[in-house]
């Protein structure tokens, strides 16, 4: 199970709970706060694949966080959708040019939101999308379910093509164990996190047979990414 992270950040209790609901149901993972600051203390942590973010909230406006999301580098590219009240154009354009990637004046239908939301996600990574994927000599065939590592077939496992899928769909980006479960084995599993030492041991040798260079970066302290330094 292979799934995007959402992270709402909404002071409106009910359509907070609309939101986590409708977005579930679409497939997603969704995280729900109710102030900015919260809001900025979870992406300091940990940083979703998109960000829905409620322009007037308590503790950090949205535009603020909007703003110093935009400075970091962690969170420079992060997609982020603004919904807020504020309709007039002078409101959006601020919205935008502050560093949003979307603008949704409340109130707005769900289905709209929703396909707001797969465009934005569809254009920040469209390796989610991408039939094969490929980091250097290294490529994964979505269509016919191979593995080829400098034109040699690689034989995997279910679990370690899934978790060898899910780090190729985001290049350089480093995942914790607990992200890997939640994403690759799914809630479902109850396991503990040391399995993903094992399976990512068990990639690893698999695809660096014959002395290919080690493509899976292991980051003490944190947890494991594919590719790019």
């Amino acid at each position: 199970m292979i799934t995007s992270h959402i992270l709402v950040a909404e002071d409106d209790g009910p359509l907070g709970a609309l939101l986590h609901y409708n977005l579930e149901a679409e497939g997603y993972q969704v995280e729900v706060v109710t102030r900015g600051d919260e809001a900025e203390t979870r992406l300091m942590k940990n940083v979703p694949d998109l960000l829905v973010l409620d322009w007037m909230m308590p503790g950090v406006s949205g535009i603020e966080l909007c703003r110093r999301l935009r400075a970091r580098s962690e969170t420079g590219r992060l997609p982020i959708m603004i919904l807020t009240a504020r309709g007039e154009e002078n409101d959006r354009v601020l919205g935008l040019a502050t560093g949003a990637d979307d603008y949704l004046v409340k109130p707005f239908s769900m289905p709209e939101l929703v396909a707001r939301i797969r465009a934005l996600l569809r254009r920040a990574n469209p390796h989610a999308l991408a039939s094969v994927l490929a980091i250097k000599d290294l490529l994964l065939d979505r269509q016919e379910h191979r593995v080829l590592r400098n034109g040699c077939p690689v034989h995997l496992g279910p679990r370690e093509y899934r978790l060898l899928e899910f780090l190729m769909m985001f290049p350089g980006r480093v995942f914790s164990r607990g992200q890997l479960l939640d994403s690759v084995w799914g809630d479902t599993i109850s396991t503990d996190e040391r399995t993903v030492d094992v399976h990512i041991g068990r990639l690893r040798k698999s695809i660096n047979a014959g002395r290919s260079p080690d493509l899976i970066r292991t980051v003490r302290g944190t947890g494991y990414s594919i590719g790019y330094e």
